[in-house]
């Protein structure tokens, strides 16, 4: 009976400093911290190894898609196919988009779309953005081309009439950076 009341007691000693530790009073500056305390009352202390390689990718994967920056632009459409274009992208690998299509395949984020931009964003650099009226996810593309100018970024798409009828013009986008050229 006397274990059980030590322990009790030492169990609300315990919580009175951790609840006294989480709100502390710079009195000079009238600021209020917070710290956390954890405590762990489990004896047994193994963890699966499953659990820390899956939370491990998650951290890497996490740590690939975080933003390095943002800006805000207008997207635009453009296929292979207009007057102008050859079908070769401006920047390495130089590919042929009428043979080899609108994806390219990086190492990092998978099979993920081809844009072009302005000299603003080197070759290689990755970019996220929301366009409800293409996709619900967001879309996850690579800088492979150049020919527009400023903060418009251009969608490369199967076809100039579908560039046209379901991208359009989409001014004020907000656009992620993932990744500033080959290199983070």
């Amino acid at each position: 009976m006397k274990k059980y009341i030590r322990s009790r007691i030492l169990m609300t000693i315990e919580a009175i400093v951790i609840i006294g530790c989480m709100f502390m009073l710079n009195k000079s500056n009238n600021i209020v911290t917070v710290l956390s305390v954890a405590s762990n009352t489990n004896l047994n202390k193994s963890v699966d190894l499953s659990v820390i390689q899956n939370t491990q990718s998650e951290l890497f994967k996490e740590k690939d898609y975080n933003p390095v920056t943002t800006f805000v632009g207008e997207l635009t459409g453009y296929a292979g196919d207009c007057p102008l274009c050859s079908g070769y992208l401006a920047c390495p690998p130089r590919t042929n988009v009428l043979k080899e299509g609108i994806y390219y395949n990086d190492k990092t984020y998978g099979n993920i779309r081809i844009v072009a931009s302005s000299k603003n964003y080197p070759c290689g650099t990755i970019l996220r953005f929301n366009v409800n009226k293409l996709s619900e996810d967001p879309i996850i593309a690579i800088v492979l081309d150049r020919g527009v100018s400023g903060n418009v970024i251009d969608l490369l798409t199967e076809s100039e009439d579908y560039a046209r009828q379901h991208v359009g013009r989409v001014r004020n986008l907000e656009f992620e950076v993932l990744r500033k050229g080959w290199t983070k």
